[in-house]
């Protein structure tokens, strides 16, 4: 006994140090962590249970005959992450540069499929350079059941990509069917195809910061969830995502016991509102002063920025947010906005987190870019979301609510449970100046004094429309609410809903306009 625990002790000393000392140090170089080190920062300590530790490839061919580490390049297992279980996986570049070969992606299936079956969170740390080329199509494929895990997840238990080195080529198509990206600044890079061949095939000259870091991703493609400065940042950061989410779609988000009243006065926003319609103001600074503690996670805060979704805590209870900014764009929807947070609508309902959304939108943006850029196709998906999604749901109208824009920021007419205004709100086809000069075209090109008839009318036309009392009076709006009772009434109209019951048509899915 003596001697084979011996044999096991050397083996898994050897599975513990599979990476060489000078790819550990290349590793610390750029200042990141290693696969192990990673695990260890994240779950809490002590907390993790490796699986397959003793995993080598079976390959034949091309020299790997004589190269069989064990791990075969990637840590996986199980832990817990503030008391509550998670699976994960941490692919190691110090062996094969991480690269993806037959038993590696097996380990990885097998952790997945565990997670489903417990129903958990799954966490991969992503830091590998694509598909083992000396294994081939069998690479190709074990890739294949990596994505076909990743769907059938979806919407079950949430997914979380922690993007930390490279992922390139297909690597790239599994954190894209996750629910939430992770990024670093500097060090995580994702492309489908490098610089070089960018270079040879269209003549571009591009970085691989400009191609596939963090902040391209995080800007302009959408595809960064969130950016961090460095490992260990990102990590806290994913942690703290965790705290609001539940482990899976049959379980309610964690409840923390507030320290926040929920009948907190907020007459902070009584001055909120700019005098001038057309002048901007910040909607973060209005959610942070309604949900618990002014503690806001922002999602996708530097892409599509016209929107603001996130989340946070009402009354002790995790809530999805969404608003419009007026500050860019005067918080118009166009494309990018209108995926977002679509994208983000459809997160918060499938892991049964209720949604308040805040609205100042003048309206869909106009131009022959977005037009054929399909904002109508891509502006549907949001109003889609928002038809589908079965939580509570909560509309509250600070400013601006014109035309079609306003039916799909989460109205009563297509399912919001509660609708509230505040008296600022202007709810219209489109604002007063305007619908003036469509219905009263003939008498300002008749008038003698345009300018005075005009100012004329559109305060008229304001007075009499552009108000939330119509609305209310027809029960479109709820309430008309005092901006200082905000917080005091979203919290009784959230503890309100949280029995809410629906049930959708028997259906195999809905066909979202992609």
């Amino acid at each position: 006994m003596q001697e084979s625990l011996a044999k096991l002790f050397e083996l898994k000393e050897q599975a513990m140090f599979a990476g060489s000392p000078d790819a550990v140090k290349r590793q610390h170089d750029k200042g990141k962590m290693t696969a192990r080190e990673r695990i260890a920062y994240l779950l809490d300590e002590g907390s993790f249970s490796e699986l397959d530790m003793l995993v080598r490839h079976r390959a034949e061919g091309m020299g790997l005959e004589e190269n069989r580490p064990y791990t075969d390049g990637v840590i996986t297992g199980f832990g817990t992450i503030q008391g509550r279980k998670v699976c994960i996986f941490s692919q190691d570049f110090t062996v094969f540069g991480g690269a993806l070969g037959e038993a590696f992606a097996e380990k990885i299936h097998k952790i997945m499929d565990l997670a489903i079956s417990l129903g958990v969170p799954m966490i991969g740390l992503n830091d590998g350079a694509g598909a083992r080329i000396q294994e081939g199509v069998v690479a190709l494929n074990s890739y294949g059941g990596i994505f076909y895990r990743n769907v059938a997840a979806s919407g079950v238990i949430p997914q979380i990509s922690v993007v930390m080195g490279p992922c390139a080529g297909g690597a790239v198509y599994s954190p894209a069917m996750t629910d939430f990206i992770f990024m670093v600044n500097s060090t995580s890079h994702m492309f489908i195809t490098g610089p070089d061949v960018v270079k040879t095939v269209t003549g571009e000259d591009v970085t691989l910061e400009q191609l596939g870091g963090a902040t391209t991703h995080a800007t302009r493609s959408g595809v960064a969830t969130f950016i961090t400065n460095d490992e260990t940042e990102c990590l806290d950061d994913v942690r703290n995502l965790l705290s609001f989410l539940p482990s899976n779609n049959l379980q309610l988000p964690p409840h923390v016991v507030p320290s926040d009243d929920p009948s907190r006065d907020t007459s902070e926003l009584l001055d909120i509102i700019p005098t001038s319609p057309n002048q901007p103001y910040d909607m973060i600074q209005i959610i942070e002063t309604v949900v618990d503690d002014g503690e806001y996670l922002e999602y996708f805060a530097n892409w599509a920025r016209n929107i603001t979704c996130g989340f946070a805590r009402l009354d002790g209870h995790t809530v999805g947010v969404v608003g419009n900014q007026p500050q860019v764009l005067a918080g118009v929807l166009d494309i990018s906005s209108s995926e977002k947070a679509a994208r983000f609508v459809r997160t918060c309902d499938a892991f049964n987190i209720p949604l308040i959304t805040f609205v100042d939108v003048p309206g869909f943006m106009p131009g022959t870019d977005q037009e054929y850029g399909g904002i109508i196709r891509h502006g549907a998906k949001l109003l889609y979301a928002y038809c589908e999604a079965t939580v509570p749901r909560i509309q509250v109208i600070t400013r601006k609510a014109y035309g079609g824009a306003y039916v799909v920021m989460n109205s009563k007419s297509i399912g919001a449970d509660l609708a509230y205004a505040w008296p600022s709100a202007e709810l219209a086809v489109m604002g007063s100046q305007g619908a003036v000069e469509i219905v009263y075209r003939r008498e300002l090109a008749d008038a003698s004094d345009p300018d005075s008839l005009r100012a004329k009318l559109v305060q008229d036309y304001s007075q009499r429309y552009a108000n939330p009392y119509i609305a209310a009076e027809r029960g479109y709006v709820d309430d008309v609410i005092n901006p200082s009772d905000t917080r005091k009434v979203l919290a009784q109209g959230l503890n309100m809903l949280l029995s809410k019951k629906e049930e959708l048509p028997k259906r195999k899915h809905g066909n979202v306009p992609l």
